[in-house]
This record gives structure tokens, C-alpha cells and sequence, in this order.
């Protein structure tokens, strides 16, 4: 690993730790513009026979499907994300770009448009790798992974109000060498560059 790489990613890491976080109560101080997350409850019949309670997590009251993109220049480049994760341990993680699937939008179409609004990166070649359910004991969202090859960066993000995140380039290898340096915690990103590996080893 470059050692100039190397230092980049933790200036970026230090910079977008928590170093507080401060509980907020709903009411007059707080009003949230919407609520995220909703749950409820079912009683599931099975044909077996028996009966379960299980409940089932909506995200902005949809399934909450998302695209994982790695994206591959032909300069065998990957583009990656520096993001605050505040409720993780580390507070701040190295992902794989991704986003949630618009009502009635395609995958692919989604991932384009995440590649395009965090990183500035387009990319007219997409493979799909797989698809998954992070959370599927509570969950009906499945997660599309995505390899977008001859990916180039063209304009500048366009992010949310709300999102913070520092683009990080290094080469195919690097990024492999710093999943094994343990870099990587979501299983989303772990899950979509081994398949990658695994496709791009194949060709």
C-alpha cells in the first residue's frame, strides 16, 4: 500500500469521526423533516402449519432496496467513500459507493445515478454481480452489487444535504489490500468486491 494513499485515507478518516453524539428527543426543540425508519408487525401463517410474529422494518415506507457499485477505471482505478457511519464503533468507515433505489427506478439506473451524484463518476458499462438481503429477518430490501467498468470521473458530487463524503482513489490491488487490513466493515462493500474479484478473474 502506498504510503501516500495510506496517509490520505486516515487524514479522511480522522476528519469525519464523531466526536459527540447527543440523543434528541421529539418535540418542540426537534421536529424531524421525515421519520426513516417505521416498523410493524405480522402474524405469518406458514404452511406448515405454525404461526410466528415477525416484524417487518420499512425505510422512507419502502422495501428500501439499494445498489453497491465498485467502480473500476480502465486504468484498473476504483473510486471508494470515506462517510461518517456514527453509530458504528469506529464512526466512520471505507465503502463502496451506494444509494437507495428510487420508487419505479431500475437498478442499473440507480446505480448510475449514485455513481454519478456522490463521486462524479459515470460509467456506461455495469455488470451485475449479484443480489442480497442485508437484513432479512426484518427486512424485504435487497441490495443490487454492482461492477461499473471504464468508470471516469467527470463533474463534481451532487450530494444530499445531509451526506458528507471524501472520494478516495487508489489502484484495484490497494483496495484489495486494504480490505485485508480490515478497512472495510460493511458486509454490503466485503460481499461486492469479492465478487468482483472473483468476475474480473474470469475474464
Amino acid at each position: 500500500m502506498r504510503k501516500e494513499k495510506l496517509d490520505e485515507l486516515h487524514s479522511y478518516l480522522e476528519e469525519l469521526k464523531t466526536i459527540k453524539k447527543v440523543p434528541l428527543t421529539v418535540g418542540p426543540t426537534f421536529q424531524p423533516k421525515k421519520q426513516f425508519l417505521s416498523s410493524s408487525f405480522y402474524e405469518c401463517h406458514l404452511n406448515c402449519g405454525k404461526i410466528i410474529i415477525r416484524e417487518r422494518l420499512l425505510i422512507n415506507n419502502k422495501r428500501g432496496d439499494a445498489a453497491v457499485i465498485l467502480a473500476l477505471t480502465h486504468n484498473d482505478e476504483v473510486f471508494l467513500n470515506v462517510e461518517p457511519r456514527v453509530h458504528t464503533d469506529e464512526s466512520v468507515t471505507l465503502a463502496l459507493p451506494a444509494g437507495y433505489i428510487e420508487d419505479g427506478e431500475e437498478p442499473m439506473v440507480a446505480a448510475k445515478r449514485e455513481l454519478r451524484e456522490e463521486l462524479g463518476v459515470i460509467s456506461e458499462n455495469l455488470v451485475l454481480l449479484d443480489a442480497a438481503y442485508p437484513m432479512e429477518g426484518i427486512s424485504p430490501a435487497k441490495n443490487y452489487l454492482f461492477l461499473a467498468l471504464g468508470s471516469e470521473q467527470t463533474c463534481d458530487q451532487k450530494l444530499d444535504e445531509s451526506e458528507i463524503i471524501r472520494p478516495f482513489k487508489c489502484t484495484f490491488d490497494e483496495m484489495l489490500e486494504l480490505n485485508t487490513m480490515g478497512y472495510f466493515k460493511s458486509l454490503n462493500s466485503k460481499l461486492t468486491i469479492e465478487k468482483a474479484r472473483q468476475y474480473l478473474k474470469r475474464r
